[in-house]
């Protein structure tokens, strides 16, 4: 009997490849991350359930994504959500089954307009629509961290410490990675992503569906800093971000505005704090 269930995508996926060397050619097998579009739809209690967000997306802790979106975005608090689940609408073919995602509010409150139009992001963009940092700033759900951060020979270490927990990236080298870590640098969770804003959501949607909160003393990334991952620090009540690669002049903006500790280009012998 042939099993017709809808299979969940996993994170990667098998392909083959011929790699060219200046002296020989290779056929083997490789792996490449998997990209798939994710819905997330939100329903207020009393309210039919409406489409919130497309976004391009890794498969794995999908309920995560979803739940650090609509923190990120000041729709959902941190206490406010009571369910997360994939939906089973009768009209979804078996392969979307796992593409789309219902979160139930604990609130009445309907979509803010920005919302309710359909929209969607690529996996390159979690934040179109803000044009400047003041907007940004409205969507900010937590207080600005008051604990303890990351001097400088911390923050120097956590790169390294978030890419040994690479784990995707180590087999395909096509995602980001983000991090959440206490002040003397011990990572609390750590989520990889095609979309370095998606990997952000993940690791905030994990501390708030675990019951824990958003706020953390620093935010590692593996890449660069754009204006919409400091954003999303400064809705959850993050301390100060970490990343390897540069901020964008927005970024930096916003993270001073925020009270955001922004340090870029870290590498354990070096590391740039933005003032």
């Amino acid at each position: 009997m042939t099993d017709t269930r809808a299979r969940r995508p996993g994170p990667s996926v098998r392909t083959r490849v011929v790699e060219h060397t200046t002296d020989r050619e290779l056929a083997r097998e490789d792996r490449l991350v998997t990209e798939e579009p994710l819905e997330i739809r939100v329903r207020g209690r009393g309210l039919p359930a409406r489409r919130a967000w497309v976004t391009m997306r890794t498969p794995g802790h999908d309920f995560e994504l979803a739940a650090g979106w609509l923190v990120h975005e000041g729709i959902a608090t941190t206490d406010g959500i009571e369910r997360v689940a994939y939906c089973t609408d009768a009209d979804l073919a078996p392969d979307q089954e796992f593409n789309v995602v219902t979160v139930d509010l604990a609130s009445g409150a309907d979509l803010p307009h920005r919302h309710v139009a359909s929209s969607a992001g690529s996996s390159a963009c979690g934040v179109c629509g803000k044009d400047s940092v003041s907007d940004a700033l409205t969507t900010r759900s937590a207080a600005p961290w008051d604990g303890a951060r990351p001097g400088a020979d911390v923050v120097r270490r956590l790169p390294d410490a978030l890419r040994e927990r690479q784990a995707l990236f180590e087999r395909t080298g096509g995602v980001h990675a983000a991090g959440l870590a206490d002040a003397d640098g011990t990572l609390l969770v750590v989520r990889e992503d095609v979309g370095r804003h998606n990997a952000v959501d993940k690791v905030v949607g994990a501390r708030v569906l675990a019951g824990e909160p958003a706020a953390a003393a620093c935010l590692v990334l593996s890449g660069r800093v754009g204006f919409e991952l400091v954003q999303k620090a400064a809705a959850s009540g993050i301390g100060s971000i970490v990343a390897v690669g540069a901020p964008t002049s927005l970024a930096a903006s916003l993270a001073a505005e925020a009270g955001i500790d922004l340090w870029g280009f870290t590498s354990p012998g070096r590391s740039v704090r933005y003032c």
